[in-house]
């Protein structure tokens, strides 16, 4: 054997006993069901479970949060919906938040299953009510590419803000050679965003209440954000996969996100073409719904869902 040979196959060898980690399914067959303060998944976890509830409830939204966040994110914006007759819940996804499975990638099929039956729950709790799916960054991934899947659930409003839409295709190759390596060689090796610089909002006071939560993520493994590019891909590619009737769709952005680049953000909004009403705010950045312009936003997004249309 040659010596390029052997180190091609030590390499080879090295990087399978180093693949990506994927968090296990849990041990029982369930049937999907939210409480007060769980969601039960089909494969028997236990969701921690938010929500807040209107008075008198004219809609309901199911809101998927982003990466290395939890379902606190959607407080500030919840909590003013609910006195304009909305009701929010939202569920720390698996491996997030206080989930199964801290910090350990779920897969993007059990993300894209929990939305499904999430939804499903809460039509079945609430049947008299319009539900809308609303997924914020990585939620805004796992809610586009479950769209274009065969069966997606049955909503009547899709609300993606800031999705996380930045597939490999549109990375730069040593920022894809990068990723490969270290998720197959030290999956376990963690990144931080410390040192880049990155302002994901404006709204100071919020984001040192976020820096010091202990349910928020600090460091994220490096097959978690191979998982990731995963999910981002399929978001990416969704819009050229729908078909059939499709729910409307409102689609927010910031332009000085500073976490998605902008051009892959508006490519998704050309291909989702008449599907979908797109928005760009210019003082937004990635957490658009806890800027400092976030009460402008929770209006847009609760007349758009009071605005009369077409059923899907």
């Amino acid at each position: 054997m040659g010596r390029l040979a052997a180190v091609v196959l030590f390499l080879s060898v090295t990087c399978t006993a180093c693949a990506p980690v994927t968090a296990p399914l849990g041990l029982e067959n369930a049937v999907p069901s939210i409480d007060a303060d769980f969601f039960v998944t089909r494969d028997g976890l236990r969701l921690p479970l938010r929500h807040w509830d209107a008075a008198d409830p004219r809609a309901v939204i199911v809101a998927l949060h982003g990466m290395n966040d939890y379902s606190n994110a959607f407080d500030l914006p919840a909590s003013w919906w609910a006195q304009k007759g909305i009701t929010t819940y939202a569920y720390d996804q698996r491996g997030f938040g206080k989930a199964p499975n801290r910090g350990v990638w779920p897969g993007g099929q059990a993300l894209r299953e929990d939305f499904s039956d999430c939804v499903a729950a809460v039509r079945a709790r609430r049947p008299d009510l319009p539900i809308y799916a609303l997924g914020e960054s990585m939620g805004g991934a796992v809610v586009l590419s479950e769209l274009a899947r065969g069966a997606p659930p049955r909503v009547d409003g899709i609300i993606l803000v800031s999705p996380a839409v930045w597939a490999r295709e549109d990375m730069p190759f040593t920022y894809r050679a990068a990723l490969w390596l270290t998720a197959h060689t030290v999956p376990w090796f963690k990144l931080s965003g410390r040192g880049l610089n990155i302002w994901p909002s404006d709204n100071i006071e919020m984001l040192r209440k976020f820096s010091r939560d202990p349910l928020v993520l600090k460091e994220t493994r490096a097959d978690a954000v191979w998982g990731l590019a995963d999910l981002m891909d399929a978001a990416r590619k969704a819009p050229a996969r729908l078909s059939g009737p499709v729910p409307p769709i409102l689609l927010l952005y910031g332009a000085k996100d500073q976490i998605i680049p902008r051009q892959p953000s508006e490519a998704v909004a050309k291909e989702l073409g008449s599907r979908a009403e797109a928005r760009v705010y210019p003082n937004g950045y990635h957490m658009l719904l806890r800027d400092l312009d976030g009460p402008a936003i929770w209006k847009d997004v609760a007349e758009w869902i009071e605005a009369p249309r077409a059923k899907p």
